[in-house]
Protein backbone atom coordinates (compact mmCIF):
# COMPACT_ATOMS: atom_id res chain seq x y z
CA UNK A 1 0.00 0.00 0.00
CA UNK A 2 2.88 2.38 0.75
CA UNK A 3 4.30 1.77 -2.71
CA UNK A 4 0.89 2.38 -4.28
CA UNK A 5 0.52 5.71 -2.50
CA UNK A 6 4.05 6.92 -3.30
CA UNK A 7 3.75 5.86 -6.94
CA UNK A 8 0.35 7.49 -7.38
CA UNK A 9 1.54 11.12 -7.35
CA UNK A 10 4.75 13.14 -6.92
CA UNK A 11 3.04 15.10 -4.12
CA UNK A 12 3.51 12.06 -1.86
CA UNK A 13 7.11 11.99 -0.65
CA UNK A 14 8.72 10.26 2.29
CA UNK A 15 7.32 8.11 5.08
CA UNK A 16 6.80 8.87 8.75
CA UNK A 17 7.64 5.99 11.08
CA UNK A 18 6.85 5.20 14.71
CA UNK A 19 10.18 3.59 15.54
CA UNK A 20 13.72 3.15 14.29
CA UNK A 21 13.22 -0.61 13.67
CA UNK A 22 10.28 0.27 11.42
CA UNK A 23 12.38 2.81 9.52
CA UNK A 24 15.24 0.31 9.12
CA UNK A 25 12.81 -2.35 7.91
CA UNK A 26 11.35 0.05 5.33
CA UNK A 27 14.84 1.15 4.29
CA UNK A 28 15.86 -2.48 3.75
CA UNK A 29 12.66 -2.92 1.70
CA UNK A 30 13.75 -0.22 -0.74
CA UNK A 31 12.14 2.90 0.73
CA UNK A 32 14.04 6.10 1.45
CA UNK A 33 13.37 9.51 3.03
CA UNK A 34 12.23 8.20 6.40
CA UNK A 35 11.30 10.40 9.36
CA UNK A 36 11.07 8.70 12.76
CA UNK A 37 8.41 10.72 14.58
CA UNK A 38 9.21 9.67 18.15
CA UNK A 39 12.55 9.92 19.98
CA UNK A 40 14.44 7.11 21.67
CA UNK A 41 17.33 6.89 24.11
CA UNK A 42 18.17 3.29 23.20
CA UNK A 43 21.74 3.42 21.88
CA UNK A 44 21.56 0.12 19.92
CA UNK A 45 18.56 1.48 18.00
CA UNK A 46 20.26 4.79 17.22
CA UNK A 47 23.24 2.76 16.02
CA UNK A 48 20.93 0.86 13.63
CA UNK A 49 19.77 4.16 12.13
CA UNK A 50 23.38 5.31 11.76
CA UNK A 51 24.20 2.10 9.91
CA UNK A 52 21.44 2.83 7.39
CA UNK A 53 22.73 6.39 6.99
CA UNK A 54 26.14 4.89 6.30
CA UNK A 55 24.53 3.13 3.34
CA UNK A 56 23.49 6.52 1.90
CA UNK A 57 19.91 6.15 3.13
CA UNK A 58 17.99 9.14 4.47
CA UNK A 59 16.78 8.43 8.02
CA UNK A 60 15.91 11.42 10.23
CA UNK A 61 15.59 10.99 13.99
CA UNK A 62 13.42 13.04 16.35
CA UNK A 63 14.81 14.92 19.36
CA UNK A 64 13.48 17.53 21.80
CA UNK A 65 16.01 17.76 24.65
CA UNK A 66 19.69 18.17 25.54
CA UNK A 67 19.74 14.55 26.65
CA UNK A 68 18.66 13.44 23.19
CA UNK A 69 21.36 15.58 21.60
CA UNK A 70 24.13 14.11 23.77
CA UNK A 71 23.12 10.50 23.10
CA UNK A 72 22.68 10.97 19.37
CA UNK A 73 25.98 12.80 19.00
CA UNK A 74 27.80 10.03 20.90
CA UNK A 75 26.44 7.24 18.68
CA UNK A 76 26.82 9.20 15.42
CA UNK A 77 30.43 9.98 16.27
CA UNK A 78 31.13 6.31 16.98
CA UNK A 79 29.51 5.38 13.65
CA UNK A 80 31.39 8.18 11.85
CA UNK A 81 28.26 9.52 10.14
CA UNK A 82 26.42 12.82 10.01
CA UNK A 83 23.09 12.08 11.64
CA UNK A 84 20.15 14.26 10.53
CA UNK A 85 17.82 15.22 13.38
CA UNK A 86 14.45 16.94 13.63
CA UNK A 87 13.22 19.12 16.49
CA UNK A 88 9.73 18.23 17.71
CA UNK A 89 7.92 21.45 18.67
CA UNK A 90 5.02 21.34 21.14
CA UNK A 91 1.86 22.58 19.43
CA UNK A 92 -0.64 22.29 22.26
CA UNK A 93 -2.63 25.28 23.48
CA UNK A 94 -3.28 26.37 27.05
CA UNK A 95 -6.54 27.90 28.19
CA UNK A 96 -7.62 28.67 31.77
CA UNK A 97 -8.06 25.29 33.42
CA UNK A 98 -7.56 23.39 30.16
CA UNK A 99 -4.56 21.86 28.39
CA UNK A 100 -5.80 21.62 24.81
CA UNK A 101 -3.60 19.13 23.00
CA UNK A 102 -1.22 16.28 23.78
CA UNK A 103 1.67 16.07 26.25
CA UNK A 104 4.44 15.61 23.74
CA UNK A 105 7.53 17.80 23.44
CA UNK A 106 9.31 20.05 25.91
CA UNK A 107 10.04 22.62 23.18
CA UNK A 108 7.28 25.16 23.70
CA UNK A 109 8.85 28.36 22.36
CA UNK A 110 11.22 29.91 19.85
CA UNK A 111 13.82 30.49 22.57
CA UNK A 112 13.92 26.84 23.63
CA UNK A 113 14.22 25.67 20.01
CA UNK A 114 17.06 28.11 19.37
CA UNK A 115 18.95 27.02 22.50
CA UNK A 116 18.81 23.42 21.37
CA UNK A 117 19.87 24.36 17.84
CA UNK A 118 22.87 26.19 19.29
CA UNK A 119 23.88 22.92 20.96
CA UNK A 120 23.29 20.92 17.78
CA UNK A 121 25.57 23.31 15.88
CA UNK A 122 28.38 22.48 18.31
CA UNK A 123 28.02 18.75 17.57
CA UNK A 124 30.29 17.58 14.77
CA UNK A 125 28.09 14.61 13.81
CA UNK A 126 24.59 16.11 13.97
CA UNK A 127 22.70 18.21 11.43
CA UNK A 128 19.34 19.88 12.02
CA UNK A 129 17.23 18.71 9.09
CA UNK A 130 13.97 20.35 10.09
CA UNK A 131 11.21 20.73 12.63
CA UNK A 132 7.97 18.89 13.27
CA UNK A 133 4.86 20.13 15.04
CA UNK A 134 1.76 17.99 15.47
CA UNK A 135 -1.34 20.00 16.36
CA UNK A 136 -3.23 16.99 17.74
CA UNK A 137 -6.01 19.11 19.25
CA UNK A 138 -6.97 20.15 15.73
CA UNK A 139 -6.05 17.01 13.79
CA UNK A 140 -7.48 14.41 16.14
CA UNK A 141 -10.56 15.98 17.68
CA UNK A 142 -13.92 15.95 15.93
CA UNK A 143 -16.27 18.93 16.06
CA UNK A 144 -19.40 17.64 14.38
CA UNK A 145 -20.84 14.85 16.53
CA UNK A 146 -24.59 14.17 16.19
CA UNK A 147 -26.60 15.33 19.18
CA UNK A 148 -23.68 17.19 20.80
CA UNK A 149 -24.26 20.75 19.63
CA UNK A 150 -22.84 22.47 22.70
CA UNK A 151 -19.67 20.35 22.71
CA UNK A 152 -19.27 20.91 18.96
CA UNK A 153 -19.59 24.66 19.45
CA UNK A 154 -16.95 24.71 22.19
CA UNK A 155 -14.52 22.52 20.28
CA UNK A 156 -14.86 24.66 17.15
CA UNK A 157 -14.15 27.79 19.18
CA UNK A 158 -11.11 26.23 20.85
CA UNK A 159 -9.85 24.94 17.51
CA UNK A 160 -10.23 28.34 15.87
CA UNK A 161 -8.15 29.98 18.58
CA UNK A 162 -5.61 27.17 18.58
CA UNK A 163 -5.11 27.29 14.79
CA UNK A 164 -3.97 30.91 15.06
CA UNK A 165 -1.66 30.16 18.01
CA UNK A 166 -0.13 27.14 16.25
CA UNK A 167 0.61 29.10 13.08
CA UNK A 168 2.18 31.94 15.07
CA UNK A 169 4.39 29.63 17.14
CA UNK A 170 5.56 27.59 14.15
CA UNK A 171 6.44 30.75 12.21
CA UNK A 172 8.35 32.20 15.15
CA UNK A 173 10.37 29.01 15.58
CA UNK A 174 11.23 28.84 11.87
CA UNK A 175 12.24 32.49 11.78
CA UNK A 176 14.36 32.07 14.92
CA UNK A 177 16.19 29.03 13.57
CA UNK A 178 16.70 30.60 10.14
CA UNK A 179 18.13 33.66 11.84
CA UNK A 180 20.76 31.43 13.44
CA UNK A 181 21.76 29.94 10.11
CA UNK A 182 19.62 26.82 10.07
CA UNK A 183 18.93 25.31 6.66
CA UNK A 184 15.62 23.57 7.25
CA UNK A 185 14.83 20.96 4.62
CA UNK A 186 11.45 20.23 6.16
CA UNK A 187 8.85 21.95 8.29
CA UNK A 188 6.38 19.21 9.05
CA UNK A 189 2.87 19.72 10.35
CA UNK A 190 -0.65 18.46 10.22
CA UNK A 191 -2.59 15.26 10.48
CA UNK A 192 -5.65 13.96 8.68
CA UNK A 193 -7.97 16.23 10.66
CA UNK A 194 -5.95 19.43 10.24
CA UNK A 195 -4.91 19.38 6.58
CA UNK A 196 -7.31 22.17 5.67
CA UNK A 197 -5.81 24.58 8.24
CA UNK A 198 -2.14 23.55 8.37
CA UNK A 199 -1.72 23.70 4.58
CA UNK A 200 -2.38 27.44 4.74
CA UNK A 201 0.74 28.13 6.81
CA UNK A 202 3.43 29.60 4.58
CA UNK A 203 6.34 28.10 6.54
CA UNK A 204 5.03 24.51 6.33
CA UNK A 205 6.74 22.44 3.63
CA UNK A 206 5.00 19.11 4.17
CA UNK A 207 1.90 17.60 5.75
CA UNK A 208 1.52 14.20 7.37
CA UNK A 209 -1.43 11.98 6.53
CA UNK A 210 -2.05 8.57 8.06
CA UNK A 211 -5.63 7.48 8.68
CA UNK A 212 -6.82 9.77 5.90
CA UNK A 213 -5.81 7.23 3.26
CA UNK A 214 -8.21 4.76 4.88
CA UNK A 215 -10.89 7.38 5.61
CA UNK A 216 -11.63 5.80 8.97
CA UNK A 217 -14.76 6.48 10.99
CA UNK A 218 -13.29 8.96 13.49
CA UNK A 219 -13.10 11.51 10.67
CA UNK A 220 -16.80 11.31 9.90
CA UNK A 221 -17.29 13.78 12.76
CA UNK A 222 -15.44 16.80 11.34
CA UNK A 223 -17.18 19.86 9.95
CA UNK A 224 -14.36 20.92 7.62
CA UNK A 225 -14.27 17.94 5.27
CA UNK A 226 -15.98 14.70 4.28
CA UNK A 227 -14.05 11.68 3.01
CA UNK A 228 -15.42 8.61 1.26
CA UNK A 229 -14.88 5.48 3.40
CA UNK A 230 -12.18 3.33 1.85
CA UNK A 231 -11.51 0.48 4.30
CA UNK A 232 -13.32 -1.85 6.63
CA UNK A 233 -13.63 -5.42 7.81
CA UNK A 234 -16.28 -8.09 8.17
CA UNK A 235 -17.35 -10.01 11.27
CA UNK A 236 -19.43 -13.17 11.11
CA UNK A 237 -22.88 -13.53 12.64
CA UNK A 238 -22.56 -16.62 14.86
CA UNK A 239 -25.54 -16.24 17.24
CA UNK A 240 -29.02 -14.77 17.32
CA UNK A 241 -29.83 -14.53 21.05
CA UNK A 242 -33.10 -12.66 20.42
CA UNK A 243 -34.91 -10.97 17.54
CA UNK A 244 -33.01 -7.91 16.35
CA UNK A 245 -29.72 -8.92 18.04
CA UNK A 246 -26.95 -10.57 16.02
CA UNK A 247 -23.86 -11.64 17.95
CA UNK A 248 -20.70 -11.68 15.86
CA UNK A 249 -17.32 -13.26 16.48
CA UNK A 250 -14.53 -10.78 17.36
CA UNK A 251 -14.58 -7.20 16.13
CA UNK A 252 -13.33 -5.15 19.09
CA UNK A 253 -10.53 -3.27 17.39
CA UNK A 254 -10.31 -0.19 19.60
CA UNK A 255 -8.39 2.93 18.54
CA UNK A 256 -5.70 4.60 20.62
CA UNK A 257 -6.46 7.62 22.79
CA UNK A 258 -8.78 8.33 25.70
CA UNK A 259 -11.48 5.73 26.31
CA UNK A 260 -14.55 7.03 24.51
CA UNK A 261 -17.28 5.78 22.21
CA UNK A 262 -15.70 7.39 19.13
CA UNK A 263 -12.68 5.09 19.52
CA UNK A 264 -14.85 2.02 18.86
CA UNK A 265 -15.43 0.65 15.37
CA UNK A 266 -18.85 1.33 13.90
CA UNK A 267 -21.21 -0.94 11.96
CA UNK A 268 -21.34 0.15 8.32
CA UNK A 269 -23.47 -2.41 6.45
CA UNK A 270 -26.29 -3.23 6.59
CA UNK A 271 -27.31 0.37 7.07
CA UNK A 272 -29.00 0.95 10.42
CA UNK A 273 -26.94 -1.61 12.36
CA UNK A 274 -25.42 -0.34 15.60
CA UNK A 275 -23.44 -1.48 18.60
CA UNK A 276 -25.23 -2.19 21.86
CA UNK A 277 -24.72 0.39 24.58
CA UNK A 278 -23.59 -1.99 27.33
CA UNK A 279 -21.26 -4.32 25.41
CA UNK A 280 -19.91 -2.28 22.52
CA UNK A 281 -17.26 -3.96 20.34
CA UNK A 282 -15.62 -6.88 22.12
CA UNK A 283 -12.42 -8.87 21.75
CA UNK A 284 -14.20 -12.19 21.22
CA UNK A 285 -17.78 -11.18 20.48
CA UNK A 286 -19.69 -8.12 19.32
CA UNK A 287 -23.50 -8.01 19.54
CA UNK A 288 -25.16 -5.87 16.89
CA UNK A 289 -28.63 -4.36 17.06
CA UNK A 290 -30.36 -4.41 13.69
CA UNK A 291 -34.06 -4.19 12.81
CA UNK A 292 -33.82 -3.35 9.12
CA UNK A 293 -35.15 -5.14 6.06
CA UNK A 294 -31.99 -7.06 5.12
CA UNK A 295 -32.19 -10.69 6.22
CA UNK A 296 -29.26 -11.77 8.39
CA UNK A 297 -28.58 -15.45 9.02
CA UNK A 298 -25.85 -17.34 10.87
CA UNK A 299 -22.65 -17.16 8.85
CA UNK A 300 -23.50 -13.83 7.21
CA UNK A 301 -21.10 -10.90 7.50
CA UNK A 302 -21.71 -7.54 9.10
CA UNK A 303 -19.32 -4.94 7.74
CA UNK A 304 -17.56 -2.60 10.15
CA UNK A 305 -15.41 0.49 9.88
CA UNK A 306 -12.50 1.09 12.23
CA UNK A 307 -12.15 4.37 14.11
CA UNK A 308 -8.53 4.93 13.05
CA UNK A 309 -6.22 3.14 10.63
CA UNK A 310 -3.64 1.60 12.95
CA UNK A 311 -5.64 -1.13 14.63
CA UNK A 312 -6.97 -2.49 11.32
CA UNK A 313 -3.49 -3.27 9.98
CA UNK A 314 -2.34 -4.60 13.36
CA UNK A 315 -5.18 -7.14 13.39
CA UNK A 316 -5.10 -8.55 9.87
CA UNK A 317 -2.35 -10.22 7.83
CA UNK A 318 -3.61 -8.92 4.49
CA UNK A 319 -5.89 -6.31 2.98
CA UNK A 320 -8.08 -7.13 0.00
CA UNK A 321 -8.17 -4.44 -2.68
CA UNK A 322 -11.64 -3.85 -4.13
CA UNK A 323 -12.30 -2.22 -7.49
CA UNK A 324 -15.63 -2.05 -9.32
CA UNK A 325 -17.18 -4.47 -6.85
CA UNK A 326 -14.55 -7.18 -7.31
CA UNK A 327 -11.37 -8.26 -5.52
CA UNK A 328 -8.54 -6.71 -7.53
CA UNK A 329 -5.59 -7.73 -5.39
CA UNK A 330 -4.26 -8.57 -1.95
CA UNK A 331 -1.45 -6.88 -0.02
CA UNK A 332 0.30 -7.76 3.22
CA UNK A 333 0.30 -5.63 6.35
CA UNK A 334 3.24 -5.40 8.76
CA UNK A 335 1.58 -8.22 10.68
CA UNK A 336 1.41 -10.26 7.49
CA UNK A 337 5.12 -9.63 7.03
CA UNK A 338 5.74 -10.97 10.53
CA UNK A 339 6.71 -7.55 11.86
CA UNK A 340 5.82 -5.84 15.15
CA UNK A 341 7.46 -2.49 15.85
CA UNK A 342 5.66 -1.03 18.87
Amino acid sequence: MLKRVLDSSPQYQGLMCFTIPEAVYLSSSGFNDLLVAYPTCQKPLIKLACEEIGKDKKVILMIDSLEHIHIHQEIAEQADVCLPVCLDIDMSSSFPGLHFGVRRSGIKSRNTACKLFKKIKSCSNLKLEGIMGYEAQIAGLGDNYPGQSFKNFMVKALKSSSIKAVAKRRKEVVEGLNGMGAQLELVNGGGTGSLESTRKEEVVTELTVGSGFYASALFDNYSGFKHLPSAGYAIEVVRKPKPGIYTCHGGGYIASGSVASDKQPVPYLPSGARLTKNEGAGEVQTPIEYKGKTSLELGDPIFMRHSKAGELCERFNTLLLIAEGKIAGEVRTYRGEGQCFL
